[in-house]
């Protein structure tokens, strides 16, 4: 991917509003989770969030930063998975203040995620929602980040993508994601990742 490539991916980004509202999503991921384990991601009975769960503990690791490494909550988690895919919806009754409950439901919430959802803001725990436009979930979100259907420009995946890559970002810095590059380095990290996500939004790209 050249730079003229992803000079043209950021103004495409850019122009649908997607950079602004990612990056804020991200900084409300990253503030409202104070300690390692507290972030709990949790999707649908139909669908759980494999995936971000894989990239979130990937940005975790590589950027040093420990309290982005997700907690994956399952429905229904087999007995015999290893102990970090073995965690249940009980785990949402400990929910507290200094917790993030990150809810990834592209499909209309069930009514007992619902639940769920609200009992975990009650006691205490910052509740996020990345959905596809679901209005009882987005109520009882403090923040949420709702992806359009299969016409908007990103997809739900890829908008998971750059969830978990601005997460990872420094927080309080825009190089990466809205001004300009500096430094041959930074430039290179910037074409690899928008390369990445270019990849993901709209397939691969030859060099």
């Amino acid at each position: 991917m050249d730079a003229n490539q992803v000079a043209m991916l950021r103004e495409a980004l850019s122009s649908t509003g997607w950079l602004e509202r990612t990056r804020e999503f991200a900084r409300a991921l990253r503030t409202s989770t104070r300690r390692p384990g507290g972030l709990l991601l949790l999707g649908t009975p139909e669908a759980e969030p494999w995936h971000l769960a894989a990239h979130l503990d990937d940005e975790s690791r590589q950027g040093g930063i420990p309290e982005l490494t997700p907690t994956l909550v399952r429905w229904r988690p087999p007995p015999d998975a290893p102990d970090h895919l073995r965690v249940g919806l009980d785990r949402l009754e400990d929910a507290r203040r200094g917790e993030t409950l990150f809810v990834v439901a592209e499909e209309t919430a069930p009514v007992p995620l619902l639940e769920r959802v609200d009992d975990a803001r009650r006691t205490g725990a910052v509740v996020l929602a990345l959905d596809g436009g679901d209005r009882e979930l987005e109520g009882l979100a403090h923040e949420t980040l709702s992806v359009p259907g299969p016409n908007g420009f990103i997809s739900f995946d890829g908008a998971q993508h750059l969830v978990s890559a601005a997460a990872a970002h420094p927080l309080g810095s825009r190089e990466e994601w809205a001004g300009p590059s500096t430094g041959r380095g930074s430039g290179r990290r910037l074409r690899e990742r928008l390369a990445r996500l270019l990849d993901t939004v709209s397939g691969p790209t030859a060099d």
